[in-house]
């Protein structure tokens, strides 16, 4: 893995007032939610596509941007995605293909999704305007093995 996106935590203090009769307590230091990862939110994405199916592991990944609000094109997104899982077969595990790091606040990451008849390529890129990682573009596409067959052609020069 090339790199790893950290978090920022922020910090509160919050005072008490002492009684009159006791010495002085110590202020108390709250801590706020550390903000997700892209990766954490890509993980909590797949154990969604696993245990709770295409739907609501969609909703979720969309939902991690306020942006992303034509409830019409994401369930168009969820209908296609849906339809070709059930073609490939039941869901058994992904791999990082390719995760980059373009600046601190743009990720890009690769996964090949594992089915029992077929993979899926999954691509995932994360922006993080301010504090939080969000969706900014998400991918999908059964076309990955004839990828590799051009790679491997005699008349590829790349």
């Amino acid at each position: 893995m090339t790199g790893v996106i950290c978090s920022s935590l922020y910090y509160a203090n919050a005072q008490t007032v002492a009684p009159a009769k006791t010495a002085a307590a110590k202020p108390v230091v709250a801590k706020a939610p550390a903000a997700k990862s892209a990766a954490a939110l890509i993980d909590t994405f797949f154990k969604k596509y696993k245990d709770d199916g295409t739907s609501p592991a969609i909703d979720y990944l969309f939902a991690t941007n306020k942006l992303f609000t034509d409830s019409v094109q994401i369930g168009v997104l969820k209908g296609k995605l849906d339809a070709l899982r059930q073609s490939v077969g039941t869901y058994t595990g992904k791999e990082l293909i390719v995760q980059k790091i373009a600046a601190p606040s743009l990720a890009f990451y690769s996964y090949l999704v594992k089915h029992e008849k077929s993979p899926i390529r999954f691509t995932f890129m994360f922006y993080k305007p301010k504090n939080e990682w969000v969706l900014y573009r998400f991918k999908y596409d059964d076309q990955i093995d004839s990828e590799l067959e051009d790679a491997g052609k005699i008349n590829n020069k790349h």
